[in-house]
């Protein structure tokens, strides 16, 4: 466990808590993160996880606009998907994930390329959905949360897979606070 694992993974904890709050000071963290985590994932030949990075640096500079703009009194507003929305962006997801991951095993030496992307494919959905404030977002997390921590700790990324306990635990307190806010926000 290096520094700059701990550094990544105190970056991620700050933002995601901010996240859960509805707070659009989450980005300035989350862009910090996944800067510093991406020389972690390159380390740990989690290669993945460390395109991911990226992917996430540009998401998140689109989030924060979006949320800029959507900020309101009570903070920034959430939603709920359409069914045709669900099924789209999980069929979107599962085919994403099986090209991803074959490729990753048949042209890198990454050591897990489908379950790192299995995690990979569902952070992209799941990051993408939180910048649109979809609440189902979190049902994504929460699943990248119980795939990850078993991953990371065999990796001997002990501090990432603490990390990604805690975030199970603020990525259903998330699920709950988005819950409420989208029942408050729907349209009686």
């Amino acid at each position: 466990m290096s520094q700059l694992e701990w550094l990544a993974a105190a970056l991620v904890l700050i933002n995601v808590a901010l996240v859960a709050l509805r707070s659009v000071w989450n980005y300035p963290f989350a862009l910090a993160a996944v800067s510093v985590y991406a020389v972690v994932f390159h380390d740990a030949r989690l290669y993945s996880d460390m395109a991911l990075q990226g992917f996430f640096f540009a998401l998140n500079l689109y989030g924060w606009a979006a949320w800029m703009r959507a900020r309101e009194d009570r903070g920034v507003p959430v939603g709920w998907m359409t069914d045709r929305a669900r099924l789209l962006w999980g069929v979107v997801t599962i085919i994403a994930w099986v090209v991803w991951s074959s490729l990753m095993h048949r042209y890198t030496d990454a050591v897990a390329p489908w379950i790192d992307g299995a995690i990979a494919m569902l952070s992209i959905t799941a990051q993408w959905l939180l910048a649109r404030r979809r609440v189902e977002s979190w049902w994504l997390w929460i699943l990248v949360d119980l795939i990850a921590v078993p991953l990371f700790a065999w990796r001997g990324l002990y501090a990432t897979s603490i990390v990604y306990v805690i975030l199970l635990g603020l990525s259903i307190d998330g699920l709950i606070q988005w819950r409420r806010a989208a029942a408050q926000e729907a349209p009686a």
